[in-house]
């Protein structure tokens, strides 16, 4: 089966780190993920730079990215000023984040439920007015849709209502996000089960978070029911900046890995995925970046699902080969 990695890195990590990545390092790193096989990157936020200076360069990243043959650009936006913005810069596909928990919403967004639905039918109005050969996707992710840090427990049976509306309000996807880490397999078989069953064709991917060390169960888990889509941030930057230690975002290097081992292709090179992640630790030089494969490497006998062996020592990053000789 093919799968789809969405690389989130260029967004959802950088803009959890405190320092601000140089726009040129930014689109040296973005080339490099591009160049190793990702097809889609979401490579920024169209949000106040007041708040997130780490994102103010987004549309020279987005205007950058668009010159690389073959690729999907993402970015985020979370009201209908940035998606504006994003379409104005090129972005193939745009990410509205909506939060099944609305004391999040709040606090994250500035929006209650109803709020939020109002403001995505007028994004689906001015969608609408573009040209047809201009049109950018508008994706919803589910934030909070199994757990909140606020609010706790987020009922089920309400996140799947929210994923409906959405739907018929015209949004292209809906995906399903656990950007506290708080999903367990279990959960997620049955949330992606339900909503696939409800949407169809439009039921979204999966973006899923490590900080309790269950991320790469919960894409095993999402994988058993159907879904082809999974984010992952490279090095695993990003995520919950509370939790000292803990990967957030899932790795793509272990992802691309572990699916790949798996038999399901994903088109993504290791090797020079590890030569992308030395063009992310040149641009934040010192910043901690996380994951198992760029430590060791492929198991002997690897093989890609649809192109064959690999050589030895593939994904493992360059300075760790050097110390172990």
């Amino acid at each position: 089966m093919t799968i789809l990695v969405s690389e989130v890195g260029p967004r959802d990590g950088l803009q959890s780190i405190h320092r601000t990545m140089p726009t040129a390092a930014k689109i040296a790193w973005v080339r490099a993920l591009a160049a190793a096989g990702l097809p889609e990157i979401e490579v920024g936020s169209f949000v106040n730079p007041k708040k997130l200076p780490q994102m103010a360069d987004a549309a020279d990243v987005v205007r950058a990215a668009r010159e690389i043959p073959g690729l999907t650009v993402l970015a985020l936006a979370p009201n209908l000023r940035g998606v504006r913005a994003a379409a104005e810069a090129g972005a193939h596909k745009i990410t509205m984040p909506v939060s099944a928990s609305e004391p999040h919403s709040i606090a994250n967004i500035g929006m209650t439920h109803e709020e939020v639905l109002a403001e995505l039918g007028r994004v689906i109005g001015f969608r609408d007015s573009l040209p047809a050969d201009g049109r950018p996707a508008i994706e919803v992710g589910i934030s909070t849709a199994f757990g909140c840090t606020i609010a706790g427990p987020v009922s089920e049976d309400w996140v799947i209502e929210l994923a409906v509306r959405l739907a018929r309000l015209g949004v292209d996807s809906v995906g399903l996000s656990d950007g506290v880490g708080y999903a367990n397999p279990a959960q997620v078989k049955r949330l992606f089960t339900r909503l696939i069953a409800e949407l169809g064709d439009r039921a979204g991917g999966a973006h899923l978070h490590n900080t309790r060390g269950q991320g790469l169960a919960n894409v095993v888990a999402a994988l058993e029911v159907g879904v082809t889509t999974f984010d992952a941030s490279q090095g695993g930057i990003g995520g919950c900046p509370y939790s000292p230690g803990a990967t957030g975002n899932i790795v793509t290097e272990d992802l691309v890995w572990m699916l790949e081992a798996m038999g399901h292709d994903t088109g993504v090179d290791l090797n020079k995925l590890a030569e992308a992640r030395r063009v992310l630790a040149d641009g934040l030089p010192g910043e901690a970046l996380y994951g198992h494969l760029p430590d060791v490497g492929v198991e002997k006998g690897f093989s890609y699902a649809a192109r064959g062996p690999a050589p030895e020592g593939t994904g493992q990053a360059a300075e760790t080969r050097e110390c172990a000789a």
